[in-house]
């Protein structure tokens, strides 16, 4: 079952996504690890939806987070026009800084603490982009030979 938020696209209101995927993970007892890693990348996708999605014009992100198998899964979902973050070609960090281009590196930084980020459009023609981390559960019993965390 998928807990969700909507919440109006605004900075000051990251906080509340952060720590709502905070508890909410939490309260599935996910591990800390898995749940530090995700609310990065969701820290920066969420920007990304506020600051060049919906550029200053008013619009609501909405967030779910569930657990799918042993995978942490937060989809987000808004109604700023259509963009497909996985096809963001990944930035050349080999470039000196000063060749690079200026941003790029947060879609680059999300996909780097997920296991899987992909984008689909809502029936309703809206935005989702789902990021999954897997990882244990707190309680969840270790096979013969696991190493402890």
């Amino acid at each position: 079952m998928e807990s969700t938020l909507s919440i109006s696209a605004e900075v000051p209101n990251l906080d509340a996504v952060l720590r709502f995927v905070e508890a909410t993970a939490a309260a599935l007892q996910v591990k800390r690890d898995v749940i530090e890693d995700m609310l990065q990348a969701v820290d920066e996708s969420v920007t990304n939806i506020i600051v060049h999605g919906y550029r200053d014009q008013s619009g609501n992100v909405e967030v779910g987070v569930s657990l799918e198998g042993e995978a942490l899964v937060v989809r987000l979902r808004d109604q700023a026009p259509l963009f497909n973050p996985t096809l963001v070609p990944p930035p050349d960090l080999t470039l000196p800084l000063e060749k690079r281009r200026f941003g790029g590196l947060g879609i680059y930084l999300a996909q780097q603490f997920v296991d899987s980020m992909t984008y689909r459009i809502t029936a309703e023609g809206r935005n989702e982009l789902t990021l999954r981390k897997g990882g244990r559960l707190e309680n969840q019993p270790r096979a013969h030979g696991d190493e402890q965390p």
